[in-house]
């Protein structure tokens, strides 16, 4: 759980850390010149409060700057202070609008896919519709959802940290959800486009593994199968009996195991590093969606 505050109070501490850093080098200029050379400071008490009240802009006259070198360090440190201030102002929206942006997605994925997100209710959801069709649209908006999860956590990895509002929902799982589903389309699912599952995936995957470089989480070779063949043909029944038509060949079988292998080990990395649990290929007991619970007597939409 502390993984809930890690990213807020990470992002305040890394604020506070740069600012600190750099009252700090314009103080030790004056300690480096003498104290008392630059300005009219008697300590190191005077010194570090000049440049910090100089960084702030307080200016309250009480120490000044007594050389022209003195007085240009001065303007120097405040022009610091003002574009300090001007970051800060245009880090932190740009950081909230990524996030809000990446949560977006999470949450439409709700109705789609359950609570958490599985690759089987997905394909089950929109067979039961008589929409196969549609998942096309969806692929399409999820690849660039991938791409942009990829481009906004390398600039601004804090983001990687920052939970979702419910707690069965994650980016982690999410992504997973996803590559679940483009693979099991690629191998097995007629009636949907293959080629949009294996530009999404190939985008997926291309995050996952940039990611968990980024974040030093090794690969994991070794975790406990997502998907062993009884469970998969639990999966085939579930989505026959929905109306997705899902390829038997054990060829299939042999390509869905390659394609797992080629990103399983790097998500179940993503979700261990982050403590945000995968999604299962198959819900066997589902639970209500998020959306048809309540935080006030855990009611239930009948």
């Amino acid at each position: 759980m502390y993984y809930s505050y890690f990213g807020p109070l990470s992002l305040l501490l890394l604020l506070i850390t740069w600012a600190a850093l750099l009252i700090t080098g314009f103080a030790l200029m004056q300690i480096f010149h003498g104290i008392g050379r630059m300005t009219n400071a008697h300590s190191l008490f005077d010194v570090f409060y000049f440049s910090g009240a100089t960084f702030t802009t307080l200016g309250y006259g009480d120490i000044v700057p007594v050389t022209r070198f003195g007085k240009c360090w001065a303007v120097i440190e405040a022009g610091t202070g003002f574009g300090f201030l001007a970051v800060v102002i245009g880090y932190l929206p740009v950081l909230y609008q990524t996030f809000s942006r990446r949560e977006v997605a999470i949450s439409l994925l709700d109705a789609r896919a359950g609570s958490p997100p599985t690759a089987t209710e997905l394909l089950i959801r929109y067979g039961r519709a008589g929409k196969l069709d549609k998942l096309d649209d969806l692929l399409r908006e999820w690849e660039q959802w991938t791409s942009d999860v990829l481009e906004s956590h390398l600039s601004y990895p804090v983001l990687a940290f920052y939970r979702s509002q419910h707690s069965r929902q994650s980016w982690v799982s999410a992504l997973a959800a996803m590559l679940d589903v483009c693979a099991a389309i690629q191998i097995g699912v007629r009636g949907s486009s293959a080629w949009q599952a294996k530009l999404t995936f190939a985008m997926a995957r291309h995050a996952v593994v940039d990611l968990t470089m980024v974040f030093h989480a090794p690969p994991i070779l070794n975790a406990p199968d997502r998907l062993p063949p009884e469970m998969l043909d639990k999966m085939r029944d579930m989505l026959e009996d929905a109306g997705v038509p899902f390829c038997e060949l054990e060829s299939s079988r042999q390509e869905l195991a390659k394609l797992r292998r080629s990103y399983e080990p790097y998500i179940i990395a993503l979700s261990e590093r982050f403590e945000m649990p995968l999604p299962p290929w198959v819900m066997l007991n589902p639970e209500p969606d998020d959306w048809q619970t309540d935080g006030w007597d855990d009611g239930i939409l009948k």
